[in-house]
């Protein structure tokens, strides 16, 4: 898995992409000294519903991070028949790139959930898992379930963040009640949100 490139993955819904997705990958490029780091927009999420078309968020991420030449958009989960699966996703990247190492960017959240996630084994055997710990979370209790994980092959790489109070799930409550995202989102983000009428329920 040590390859000479050195590669991060930000997965999500991106339901939308805002500032604090934009801080996370930057530090890890940062901190790691990865090459670049590809913002991977899910297709069929299995585990949220509800969620905005895929067009629309993928054409947010690439407004997103046109400005950054060290961010990627890939489209291999996006327009993908069927659920999107981490491990289905790696397995592919891994076979296209064999000379990349994979750097998986994920929240401490989804730390205590990965082993719900399809082939946990197999994600932790192509990608060295990378978790932004901030400031309001419990480090003891996340490492001992890094250690954990461990046991199960993972290669977990602590990243510490400054706390980011923004969330997809606020910015869609603010844009429904008409108030300003500008402090969440890259301002190409909020106009295009604004010019399409997304997350309106009542208009």
């Amino acid at each position: 898995m040590e390859g000479s490139m050195k590669t991060g993955i930000m997965g999500g819904t991106f339901n939308p992409i805002h500032n604090g997705h934009l801080i996370l990958a930057n530090t890890a490029y940062e901190t790691l000294g990865l090459d670049k780091v590809l913002f991977l927009p899910s297709g069929t999420s299995y585990m949220k519903k509800h969620v905005l078309a895929t067009q629309k968020r993928v054409a947010m991420v690439r407004l997103a991070i046109a400005r950054y030449p060290q961010f990627e958009l890939s489209l291999v989960e996006a327009f993908r028949q069927g659920n999107s699966y981490t491990s289905d996703t790696l397995s592919y990247l891994t076979k296209k790139n064999p000379d990349t190492c994979y750097f998986f960017i994920m929240g401490a959240d989804a730390l205590f959930q990965i082993e719900k996630w399809k082939n946990p084994k197999q994600i932790f055997s192509l990608a060295k898992i990378v978790c932004a710990v901030r400031d309001d979370y419990n480090l003891a209790e996340l490492k001992k379930k890094g250690q954990q994980l461990q046991g199960l092959g993972a290669n977990i790489i602590y990243l510490d963040m400054p706390k980011i109070k923004i969330s997809s799930t606020d910015i869609r409550t603010k844009v429904n009640e008409r108030r300003s995202i500008a402090d969440d989102v890259p301002v190409e983000v909020a106009d295009y949100i604004q010019r399409e009428r997304l997350y309106y329920e009542k208009d």
